[in-house]
């Protein structure tokens, strides 16, 4: 399934020092994330600590897990939404067959 998911990070009691090792440890994680296939795309907001990122988990268990606690900023993201996504392409065949698919 794909998501797209607005995340913003609470820096909590961190120093500016400790927030810029811990983005940077995250940083290599959204790479290896990326090359797994998990990471879609992952953009930063300009002038905010805030990421808009498009994921690709099996299921919505999965991606809980990795949110809670399998990256290395988990305790300072703060998911503001996260919505399940589809192609485009795909909807256009749906569009295109007239939903075909549901007439059975």
């Amino acid at each position: 399934m794909l998501y797209m998911a607005d995340i913003s990070i609470d820096p909590k009691d961190l120093s500016l020092d400790e927030l810029w090792d811990l983005w940077e440890q995250e940083v290599a994680a959204a790479r290896g994330a990326t090359e797994a296939g998990l990471v879609k795309g992952l953009y930063k907001v300009v002038g905010q600590r805030r990421v808009i990122a498009i994921l690709e988990a099996p299921d919505h268990d999965m991606l809980d897990r990795i949110a809670m606690a399998g990256l290395p900023m988990a305790h300072n993201l703060v998911f503001n939404s996260v919505t399940p996504i589809r192609e485009y392409e795909s909807f256009g065949q749906d569009i295109d067959n007239r939903w075909a698919a549901l007439d059975g």
